[in-house]
């Protein structure tokens, strides 16, 4: 913007004069406000002289280069982003939510406390756990409510000798960092050559010193964890609890339930399930819920509802003494709460079942088309759930190739980039998860372009290591740019 801008050329406002209209020169009093003096700017700010219609056409241009679910295949999925229907958007919109000011008394707030409820029992009712707070403000968020529920649990109990919580070593980055928040020491668990936990090493490592296990089900490696209603038996025998990470829950919603696995505990990334918008670090919401064990300690606010007395009303630490506590200011992220809700009135029990079969039966059939055109299944013997991994280490050997430059060179090709190494146990790893909304033809063509790209790393190489050619920033240093990110705009 600062580049396409000439002195002297103004994009004076379009607003008719106003008794409130904003000052024109710097130093001048805003009329109506009464700003005392040392707030006043006394130079104008250094914004780019351009025009109105330079303004238009240079964020739209920047709006076309984007890639986003809007306009390309992004088989990041539900790790990050699927589809979010716009009529989740517009009713969370309505003049009676976004008017609504968090300090208004609850008789007046009778229709959003109605509605908040409303979602705590359809999460329950999803997850299998008797109550569930929507108090964390994003996924990590829940994760920290749920360990630190552990936490409390034992605490309560004078159980002080558990201090370790097991990890299986496919688990999110975000697992053990949690623990570690939470005062926990870390143990990890390995896998087994077909992708579950390896159950002999789990049951070497419980003891009086476990405080939980976390676990992802359907696992990172794209796999249904078989064993693991064993799993939590092992856990409880020794005293500990069951947390469940809900990334993939997208795969078995309306199917099966988590608290029906032996689960205590579970956290939910409503954008990951329930179609609320999320990227870039916000906004999130992060639900947590829990059963019997863990219910009290679940963090404030709830909303209760009592027919005798207010109806529909905010639970505080007054109501529920052994919270673990606040995680916000207000209530939660009200407004992404509401599009969740808005996603699963619309679905209802079989519309969430219909899409956690066809996300798994779309990276199935993407699975099976790329096993079909020569790549290479981490565990080919296993059937996907709404993800799978291929390994590219063949590719890497041969041609010196990369998953990286795989990744680089489908961005020519119109596709988004799928997750790249992770989980990290696979070597030259592409986590591929379409979701439930792409056609057979989108997923007919990413196969295409996969094959595509593998005929140039036999026949031309440095075409697909030099990758992207069709963007207009090619390859960065990603360690500067993930380390020191250069995002604010200054004028040359």
């Amino acid at each position: 913007m600062f580049e396409q801008g000439s002195a002297g050329r103004g994009n004076p406002h379009q607003v008719p004069e106003t008794p409130f209209s904003p000052a024109n020169k710097p130093g001048d009093q805003i009329q109506g406000i009464d700003l005392p003096e040392r707030f006043l700017r006394k130079a104008p700010p250094p914004l780019p002289e351009v025009s109105e219609l330079d303004v238009v056409r240079h964020y739209t241009r920047l709006s076309q280069l984007n890639f986003s679910v809007d306009t390309h295949f992004y088989p990041l999925g539900s790790c990050t982003m699927k589809y979010n229907p716009r009529i989740c958007h517009r009713l969370a919109m309505l003049p009676g939510f976004l008017s609504r000011h968090p300090l208004a008394p609850e008789s007046q707030g009778q229709g959003v406390l109605e509605t908040l409820f409303e979602l705590q029992q359809m999460l329950g009712e999803v997850t299998g756990m008797e109550a569930v707070s929507l108090a964390p403000m994003a996924g990590a968020q829940g994760e920290l409510a749920g360990v630190a529920m552990i936490r409390a649990y034992h605490d309560a109990r004078e159980d002080h000798a558990r201090s370790e919580i097991l990890i299986p070593d496919a688990a999110h980055g975000t697992n053990p960092a949690t623990a570690a928040m939470c005062g926990y020491t870390v143990r990890e668990i390995p896998t087994d050559s077909q992708g579950d936990v390896d159950l002999g090493a789990l049951r070497e490592a419980v003891g009086p010193q476990t405080a939980g296990l976390m676990l992802t089900n359907p696992s990172t490696l794209g796999v249904f964890e078989r064993q693991v209603v064993e799993i939590a038996r092992v856990i409880h025998e020794a005293g500990g609890l069951l947390y469940y990470d809900g990334a993939n829950l997208n795969a078995i919603a309306g199917l099966t339930r988590p608290g029906d696995m032996g689960f205590d505990v579970v956290h939910v990334n409503v954008h990951k399930t329930f179609a609320t918008p999320h990227g870039g670090g916000g906004p999130g919401a992060g639900p947590v819920g829990a059963g019997a064990k863990l219910k009290p300690f679940l963090p404030t606010p709830l909303v209760g509802y009592d027919p005798a007395k207010a109806g529909y009303h905010w639970l505080d630490e007054e109501a529920l003494p052994e919270t673990m506590g606040r995680l916000s200011t207000f209530m939660g992220n009200i407004g992404v709460l509401l599009r969740a809700y808005g996603y699963m009135r619309l679905t209802g029990e079989t519309g969430l079942q219909r899409i956690a079969r066809y996300s798994t039966l779309n990276a199935n059939y993407l699975m099976v088309r790329l096993q079909e055109a020569g790549f290479t299944l981490a565990f080919p013997e296993r059937r996907a759930t709404h993800e799978f991994i291929v390994t590219l280490k063949s590719e890497a050997r041969g041609y010196g190739v990369t998953a990286l430059d795989f990744a680089k060179r489908l961005l020519d090709y119109g596709f988004y980039a799928p997750t790249i190494y992770f989980p990290s146990l696979v070597p030259e790893c592409l986590l591929i998860e379409p979701t439930e909304t792409e056609s057979k033809e989108t997923l007919d063509r990413f196969v295409a372009a996969m094959t595509a790209i593998r005929e140039e790393a036999q026949n031309d190489p440095e075409r697909v290591k030099n990758a992207p050619h069709t963007t207009p920033v090619k390859r960065l240093d990603e360690t500067i740019a993930a380390r020191k990110p250069d995002l604010v705009f200054k004028p040359i």
